[in-house]
């Protein structure tokens, strides 16, 4: 059987079909609606720690398309650790003070990441958070709500100030941990009592909208801070009344932490967070974990950032996708815009079309536009209506294909759009990501990086050419901290230590100080090293350390010497299956010339395909013992909890 089409049936088909796939959203220049504060990064976790070790120009390269404004993500709040001398998730991040007596503003590389971002941008707002504290803060419990960690947080600020000319703009109390409503009241009265009223105090940095529930009934402590910072907003409907009582308070609701994702795969997510997290909860910043991958290979969440720059010593770096999703609306608002509530919504009133929002800039006149279609099947169009004195002349439009690997397909600049009669139309393309504005300057960095290449034998350190109390390139603390220091036992020059000698208030759970150093890729070589224990314990010369799904231990094969002269080889894994770690002992014996502490030796690991090696003093006490756990890996220092120690004359060689 044939059926006849009706021509005029088909019309109103088609007409239907247009219609539900258009709309029109007016622009109004005087609607209300909330001031935007901006979209950060946040380096903490050891996220950031290679990218100190950068040579130039790559390091200054991969810094502008940071912070730099109109180049790349151009980001407007710089979120760091306050480091507690503990893994924080990857590796540990060096305090200020070790110890009550102790104060050092110069470790670490923060202070130096705040200042290169100023250095770029001015403007740029600073943020402080804690995820540990050295012991001395709470000796008897692990939490950080005592009178001794608001000193150590306040002298953090002042010296920010008077050692790196810093103004710091935003603080927290304890990363993820929940909150102590007497603390920080306790907290905001100091921080006006030292002349740092303007600072203010974001509640709670956690999952939920604990914090907004708790000021919403309780005025003293909701008139102890300013802003409430929620990680991961959930869409769960447990959360929502606490939202709602959250929203009431009349704080600025920020993502103090999103993402955790790829910096090419987390793109998509951030650009819905970055407009349907206003949309839906009136969030008005976002702070993206990480800034840079700038992590050792392998580690938990690798990749997780903007962009990626783990191997300083080829200058090799890789500019994400993410970098241009957030770009989409750094380079077209800044903090001090106001969200246009009537131009800001989801085409057909459904998320899964994507969104769009309208911010206008405080001169009453400028306005952009950023829409993302990234789950729409099909494309959206849409008439846009300016009025309420914004500007109708011509607009400027950026466009990103997320569903592109190609660069050229990102942050590309497109053709003018010019307004009739006040309004102007737009069809959208799904899986895309645009802006539109009556602003000018933006632009897409365009750098060369040199190629990957994995660090070369030999490498030696002799730890000689570094300032007290700093870090040697390219080693990563995972827990404690190891710094130059004056070497001990009769011997001249500096050594590396391990400065910590009393457990953190810990974020994970707790573990021996560790360090690691090197490439996955080193497979055949041998590793040594001079060790000297300064107290009963031990130390451990660490071979083929690979990491994938802990924090704060150290996996490989350990060589470990005892301040008794005992001597032991062993592998120390990681059982997925019962989730739980693994020690394995291959060799172990006492070698009597080894024993005491206050003495240097010399130990070394060998690994030539299965067969490892181990040499104390020139005695061979293992040779050739046969394992398969780990093919290739880092090396690294271990030391007992919570002990000192020192290294010298650090090499890995290559071996046949």
């Amino acid at each position: 059987m044939k059926y006849a089409l009706n021509p005029a049936l088909f019309f109103a088909f088609v007409l239907t079909a247009v219609s539900a796939l258009a709309e029109t959203v007016t622009i109004d220049g005087k609607d209300s609606g909330k001031i935007f504060d901006g979209i950060g990064a946040l380096s903490a976790g050891a996220s950031s720690r290679l990218l100190i070790d950068y040579p130039e120009p790559q390091r200054r390269e991969i810094l502008d398309y940071l912070f730099r404004p109109n180049f790349g993500a151009a980001l407007q709040i710089n979120k760091v650790e306050i480091g507690g001398d503990m893994n924080s998730t990857d590796g540990s991040e060096p305090s200020h003070m070790h110890t009550r007596d102790d104060e050092n503003y110069q470790r670490g590389y923060e202070w130096w990441l705040m200042k290169e971002s100023k250095k770029r941008n001015p403007n740029i707002k600073l943020y402080g958070l804690e995820w540990g504290a050295p012991n001395w803060i709470n000796p008897q419990k692990n939490n950080v709500w005592t009178q001794n960690n608001i000193t150590y947080i306040l002298n953090w600020v002042r010296h920010a100030r008077s050692d790196h000319h810093l103004s710091i703009d935003y603080l927290g109390g304890w990363n993820e941990r929940g909150f102590d409503a007497a603390w920080y009241e306790k907290f905001r009265d100091a921080l006006n009592h030292a002349g740092m009223k303007k600072i203010k105090v974001v509640a709670d940095d956690s999952f939920e909208w604990k914090a907004g529930h708790a000021a919403a009934k309780d005025p003293q402590f909701a008139a102890s801070f300013e802003i409430i910072g929620m990680h991961y907003p959930p869409k769960n409907s447990a959360t929502r009344s606490a939202w709602k009582e959250s929203f009431s308070t009349g704080k600025p609701l920020w993502g103090s932490e999103i993402g955790s994702d790829n910096y090419n795969g987390g793109a998509a997510g951030l650009a819905k967070m970055y407009n349907q997290g206003y949309i839906n909860d009136k969030m008005t910043a976002f702070i993206n974990w990480s800034t840079i991958w700038s992590v050792l290979p392998g580690w938990p969440y690798s990749g997780c950032g903007l962009m990626l720059a783990d191997e300083p010593w080829s200058g090799h770096y890789v500019v994400g996708l993410s970098i241009w999703a957030t770009a989409h609306t750094t380079q077209f608002a800044r903090p001090g815009w106001q969200y246009l509530d009537g131009a800001c919504g989801h085409f057909g009133g459904d998320p899964k079309n994507g969104s769009h929002v309208s911010l206008r800039s405080p001169n009453g006149k400028d306005f952009s536009l950023i829409a993302e279609t990234i789950e729409a099947k099909t494309s959206r169009s849409a008439t846009f209506a300016i009025t309420g004195g914004l500007s109708s002349g011509a607009l400027r439009v950026w466009r990103t294909d997320l569903r592109s690997n190609k660069n050229e397909d990102w942050f590309a600049k497109q053709a003018d759009v010019i307004p009739q009669n006040g309004s102007f139309t737009m069809t959208f393309d799904p899986g895309c990501l645009y802006s539109v504005t009556t602003t000018a300057g933006q632009s897409k960095g365009m750098t060369t990086p040199p190629p990957p290449a994995p660090l070369a034998f030999p490498y030696k350190d002799d730890f000689q050419q570094y300032d007290i109390g700093k870090t040697p390139r390219y080693f990563s603390d995972q827990h404690g901290t190891f710094e130059l220091a004056l070497a001990g036992g009769g011997r001249k020059g500096k050594c590396l230590r391990q400065v910590v000698t009393a457990k953190p208030v810990v974020w994970n759970g707790d573990a021996d100080p560790g360090t690691i150093i090197g490439d996955p890729s080193w497979k055949t070589y041998q590793v040594s090293s001079d060790v000297l224990l300064e107290q009963p314990g031990y130390v451990d010369l660490i071979g083929r350390v690979m990491q994938t799904d802990q924090q704060n231990k150290i996996n490989g094969y350990h060589l470990r010497l005892t301040d008794k002269g005992h001597w032991s080889v062993f592998c120390r894994s990681y059982d997925k299956d019962n989730k739980k770690d693994k020690e394995t002992e291959l060799a172990s014996g006492n070698l009597a010339t080894a024993a005491g502490t206050g003495k240097w030796h010399q130990i070394a690991l060998s690994f030539k395909d299965n067969k490892i090696t181990a040499d104390i003093d020139g005695t061979v006490v293992a040779k050739e013992i046969e394992d398969s756990t780990h093919a290739s890996g880092f090396v690294g220092y271990q030391v007992s909890r919570w002990q000192n120690a020192q290294f010298m004359n650090f090499e890995v060689l290559p071996i046949q």
